[in-house]
């Protein structure tokens, strides 16, 4: 299976990076039916449920737009980091940037196609999103330097 991955994931990588609205019917391309998704925020299984994630971000946020900046693959699998950016459509001149990475498990189908089966990102929503929040931030801070090893 992994010439096919090596094509695979590049054509993902580029999916990801050009990703919008309009682009939310070809999930299927790249998940199989019952791929299952989990982040901080939401875990479901199917590619219908996966693309309610992901137009969920698109009414909610000001040109959400990934960037990946690393990948690595094997036969079945990829680790991808990336660079989400975004502005909240509340203040749309503000961009904000959400560093995170994706695992990714891969199946072929029954005609042999490679799609994704397991997608969990991994991003710290405390650092990159609560500690930006006036008030809930000053908490969130505080807390971190309480718990850090290296008291600041």
């Amino acid at each position: 299976m992994h010439e096919s991955v090596k094509t695979f994931v590049p054509e993902l990588v580029e999916f990801f990076d050009k990703l919008k609205p309009s682009d939310l019917n070809r999930l299927s391309d790249f998940y199989t039916s019952d791929a299952f998704f989990k982040d901080p925020f939401n875990e479901v299984s199917g590619t219908s449920a996966i693309k309610v994630i992901f137009q969920h971000m698109f009414d909610t946020l000001e040109l959400p737009q990934f960037v990946v900046t690393t990948k690595l693959f094997d036969a079945d699998q990829a680790f991808i980091t990336w660079d989400f950016l975004f502005a909240l459509k509340s203040s749309p001149g503000n961009v904000f940037t959400v560093k995170g990475s994706s695992h990714l498990l891969f199946d072929a189908d029954l005609t042999g196609s490679i799609k994704i089966k397991y997608h969990r990102d991994y991003w710290d929503p405390a650092e990159d999103i609560y500690e930006k929040i006036p008030g809930l931030g000053v908490l969130i801070r505080w807390i971190k330097s309480k718990a850090s090893a290296t008291q600041k």
